[in-house]
């Protein structure tokens, strides 16, 4: 059997935000959209391919504390595509762990910008080869796993 993994699906406690978040980091399009009073949700994708569902149906913020959900990834072609999302990341507030764009571990050169959405979910934007300039802040221990 073949896999391959199809879309996500979130639940944010404020849609709009969440919403406006996803598409000024990612540059998703919505696809779909559901306004409804108790039913709101809003489809994001690229090139017409869903890739991540909202859905507003929670309050507070992401409990990283319990089982489930470690963070979200998502690969870009260069280290200048990471560098882009950190300056817009910067530009909303959102919170950055490790100080920017670091390596995945001491000595490799794949790396990215670790940092949370409007709800504390943790997200990764990473490109396979150009951070290796910096060190590693976890040595001995894989940079996404700690954050």
């Amino acid at each position: 059997m073949t896999l391959r993994t199809g879309h996500i699906g979130l639940n944010v406690s404020d849609l709009d935000a969440s919403r406006d978040f996803y598409r000024t980091v990612f540059g998703f399009e919505v696809v779909g959209e559901s306004h409804e009073e108790g039913r709101r949700y809003a489809f994001l994708g690229r090139d017409g391919t869903l890739v991540l569902t909202l859905w507003q149906q929670s309050d507070g913020r992401f409990p990283t504390g319990l089982p489930g959900l470690h963070h979200l990834s998502f690969e870009v072609p260069d280290i200048e595509a990471v560098r882009r999302a950190e300056a817009v990341l910067r530009g909303l507030g959102a919170v950055l762990h490790h100080d920017g764009v670091v390596p995945h571990g001491e000595g490799a050169s794949s790396g990215g910008v670790f940092f949370e959405d409007p709800d504390g979910i943790r997200l990764e934007v990473y490109a396979p080869d150009g951070a290796g300039d910096r060190s590693a802040p976890t040595p001995g221990a894989p940079t996404c796993g700690f954050f």
